[in-house]
């Protein structure tokens, strides 16, 4: 009789139950849509915001910092500690190696050019690096620094050995020098002379515009140190702090076991700086806090903003039912009262109506569900250039919650049917 009911009532009513579903549709496909973004927006952003440079360095355990000037015609770098080049591969052995952007080595020193002191960088630009369980992986400052400007061409590794070393010239140095892409430089180091050939200005904004920036090689022959570096830019993809990562940013060791844990398998910028400093020998790692953190707060923020958007989608669609079903309510006086009148009890015309509302929920919901996942696809095509991953978690949440709506909007037209009475409605009263 019920399953009658709910058929003649779908049949006689279809204007209404369309505008229900479109209402619950609407809202679906938004909620859809937005838990998809709120899913994938962390991996999205965080790479996105990469261009702000690497969140993390690793330098000597005993060499905090280098040196500001060097004597002319010696060994600047000699009473220093250094890291182990061969010992890089392991960066991407740690737990959370797949959260790793990329990395670049750096190894800086002075050498003359034409009885000139001129600054020079060695790093990695897009080296190929033999790392386990991953083919033909490249990683250098193109990686890790995309704010960088390069007007002409990057340096191609690796270097062939016995020729010209490609380089690129600072934008300050070269202007202070009226040197241009495609000149010929020769410079003298500590240990052995070498011969470059400018093939880009490089544009930073940082101390790099006043040094030539060349393979990590080449600056490790000029200064006679093969296979050391003085530090490691690390970019990777972190989540945004929270009360656990300070505690333990502030003192590790007063973590309990299950909170160590947990935060050794969640991927804070503190862990895995814990992770690097395990992974590479006589090592000290710091997060780079004006990066990490502003990732942190932008992230957050996103997601807020799409919490609000969401909760706003929710209420709307449930007061756009509860109209609906007041009004169906108002319509169906007489129905109600004659129901009454032959015997039907209270939460049997409650349930009616119910289910009624929960159907329109379920096909709304489903629709949305297909509506969302477009949505989703288009907002990482306009966003990111890619689209985003529709996880599939999102479908059963929403299925729930699109029922949900349209009940809760049932719930306060629902009452009233409590104070119909059968002999007032059946006389029009």
């Amino acid at each position: 009789m019920l399953a009658i009911m709910l058929r003649q009532s779908w049949r006689r009513n279809v204007r209404r139950k369309s505008l229900a579903v479109i209402t619950v549709f609407l809202a679906a496909g938004l909620i859809s849509a937005l838990l998809a973004v709120s899913i994938d927006i962390g991996d999205k952003m965080a790479r996105e915001l990469k261009s702000y440079g690497a969140n993390i360095l690793i330098e000597p355990a005993g060499q905090a910092a280098l040196p500001a000037l060097f004597g002319e015609r010696s060994n600047p770098l000699a009473g220093q500690d250094f890291l182990d080049e061969n010992e890089l591969p392991n960066i991407k052995d740690i737990f959370w190696r797949n959260n790793i952007v990329g990395f670049a080595p750096l190894l800086s020193g002075n050498v003359v050019i034409n009885d000139q002191t001129v600054g020079v960088l060695g790093t990695f630009f897009s080296q190929p690096v033999n790392v386990p369980d991953e083919e033909d992986y490249h990683t250098g400052q193109r990686i890790i620094s995309p704010y960088w400007q390069v007007q002409g061409e990057w340096p191609q590794e690796p270097v062939i050995e016995g020729a010209v070393v490609p380089a690129l010239v600072g934008k300050q140095l070269a202007l202070q020098n009226h040197w241009t892409v495609g000149d010929s430089l020769q410079l003298t180091g500590p240990a052995a002379p070498l011969n470059l050939k400018i093939t880009g200005i490089l544009s930073s904004g940082g101390d790099e515009e006043r040094q030539l920036v060349m393979p990590l090689a080449a600056v490790q022959t000029l200064m006679g140190l093969p296979g050391k570096v003085q530090a490691i830019r690390v970019s990777a993809l972190t989540v945004p702090e929270n009360d656990l990562s300070r505690r333990a940013r502030e003192n590790l060791e007063a973590l309990n076991a299950e909170e160590y844990d947990l935060w050794y398998c969640t991927a804070y910028v503190s862990s895995i700086a814990h992770q690097l400093e395990e992974a590479i020998s006589g090592s000290a790692v710091r997060p780079i806090w004006q990066v990490a953190a502003s990732e942190g707060v932008v992230i957050e923020k996103i997601q807020l903003l799409l919490a609000v958007v969401t909760l706003a989608a929710l209420v709307a669609a449930a007061m756009g039912i509860a109209s609906l079903m007041t009004s169906t309510i108002m319509e169906r006086a007489k129905e109600i009262g004659l129901m009454k009148a032959l015997g039907a009890r209270q939460w049997q015309i409650m349930l009616l109506f119910y289910l009624e509302a929960a159907l329109s929920g379920l096909l709304g919901g489903v629709l949305g569900c297909v509506a969302g996942w477009g949505l989703a696809k288009a907002i990482g095509l306009m966003l990111f250039g890619a689209p985003l991953s529709f996880a599939w978690i999102v479908v059963p949440c929403v299925l729930v919650v699109s029922v949900l709506i349209a009940l809760i909007g049932t719930w306060f037209p629902a009452r009233r049917i409590a104070r119909l009475y059968p002999v007032e409605v059946l006389y029009g009263r």
